[in-house]
């Protein structure tokens, strides 16, 4: 506007100069001129100079007049938009001054500031959405919740920052379950939203909702939201809850239904394939499974493993036995494989092998299992002498008493069945 003063002035007084030094080249020559002005009887003669000073005082007034009343008309809106103007910029420090304060745990003051503000801001969703977080911070629910809605009214389009805002706040103080509720709602407004599947693995995670996380899980990975190195610990204890969950049914068709969902990186885990196999060996089908666990001994030699595979009744007990015998190589040693050795020659009618297996687990490591059985081949042998020392060894280690040196000898080397002693 000022420039258009400037170039408005410098171009009049540039003709009123080139006027005046017309006039003066004129008057030097001897012609200055002179106007003579007629209206009706009445007449006017007067120099060219003198009306050139008129012209220029009536152009002048005319123009300022103008201005004036341009000026005059516009005033109430200037003032007016001068008036927005300074409470604009007053909302805008009480805006910076309000964040601030709710960094510094200030809240009562920054809601205040904000609040007061809120209606003269070009930002009026910042102020009230930060409000919110403040009166969340000082522990009013109420008000948050009133300064949410009224986030919502200012901006209708941001219905899902305020939302967000609130679910954000929610898992903040760990009320997770009005957190699930409002996140449930808008992951259905926008699916898959980045901010929102992290809020909500969250949440499950805290409330340990493994249902609902087995179904978060392969989206939060396709996604990369969450570090490998966070997800993967959880997804294994996810699979082995939910197998878990699924084995006190009993019921095969679930048990099934859950492991087809596992992936193949988490299968190999022994952690999951415990209760898996287990479940499936209480339902009546542990033949299913045989394979699996015999791979998965194979992979990594795991005694609760060996313990799962020796509780699978096969029907070729012979195989299953020819098949175990196969670790004897890496794991002559092990005390419990030759006690499963032993359980699986029984069932065999291998009784021999059995009674070979078992001298050797006992001499290696005398355990309740083993006396067991060796005490039942001495019973069925009618050398009850051998057979009630072998059972009360196995009492002693039921309940964690020592174990006489000659019980312990007996243990190690107990004589052979076949020598029966009939009762006196």
């Amino acid at each position: 506007m000022r420039r258009k003063i400037v170039f408005s002035l410098a171009a009049f007084f540039l003709v009123l100069g080139v006027l005046a030094v017309g006039y003066r080249h004129l008057a030097s020559s001897g012609n200055a001129g002179y106007v003579i002005i007629g209206l009706g009887d009445w007449v006017l003669e007067t120099s060219l100079y003198f009306v050139v000073i008129v012209l220029t005082v009536l152009f002048l007034g005319l123009y300022f007049g103008i201005r004036f009343m341009t000026g005059a008309a516009k005033l109430p809106e200037s003032i007016k938009k001068r008036n927005t103007e300074q409470r604009g910029k007053r909302s805008l420090e009480a805006l910076v001054d309000g964040v601030i304060e709710t960094l510094e745990g200030k809240w009562e003051k920054a809601e205040r500031n904000l609040i007061r503000h809120a209606a003269d801001s070009s930002l009026p969703l910042i102020n009230y959405l930060t409000a919110a977080r403040a009166a969340h911070a000082r522990g009013a629910p109420e008000q948050r919740e009133d300064y949410l809605k009224l986030a919502s009214a200012s901006v209708p389009q941001a219905e899902l920052a305020t939302g967000i805002t609130r679910a954000e706040l929610l898992v903040g103080t760990r009320q997770f379950q009005e957190a699930i509720e409002q996140l449930t709602i808008l992951n259905k407004i926008t699916p898959n939203h980045p901010v929102i599947l992290r809020l909500m693995f969250e949440a499950y995670r805290q409330t340990r909702d493994f249902d609902a996380l087995h179904h978060l899980i392969p989206v939060l990975r396709e996604s990369k939201l969450v570090a490998e190195s966070d997800l993967r610990p959880l997804e294994v204890e996810t699979y082995r809850v939910l197998l878990e969950k699924r084995a006190l049914t009993h019921d095969p068709t679930l048990i099934r239904e859950i492991w087809r969902q596992v992936p193949a990186q988490v299968r190999s885990e022994a952690v999951v394939q415990m209760p898996y196999c287990e479940g499936m060996i209480d339902a009546g089908v542990g033949e299913e499974v045989e394979e699996e666990l015999r791979l998965a001994l194979g992979r990594d030699w795991n005694p609760i493993l060996l313990a799962l595979y020796a509780r699978i009744e096969a029907v070729d007990a012979a195989r299953q036995l020819s098949s175990a015998e196969e670790w004897l190589g890496p794991h002559q040693d092990d005390a419990r494989l030759l006690q499963v050795l032993a359980k699986f020659a029984l069932k065999a009618g291998q009784t021999e092998k059995a009674q070979d297996y078992l001298q050797r687990s006992l001499a290696l490591e005398p355990t309740l299992e083993a006396c067991k059985l060796m005490g039942d081949q001495f019973f069925a042998a009618r050398n009850f002498q051998a057979a009630s020392t072998l059972y009360r060894q196995g009492l002693k280690i039921a309940t964690g008493e020592p174990l006489d040196p000659e019980e312990a000898t007996l243990a190690r080397n107990p004589p052979v069945p076949g020598y029966a002693q009939q009762p006196a």
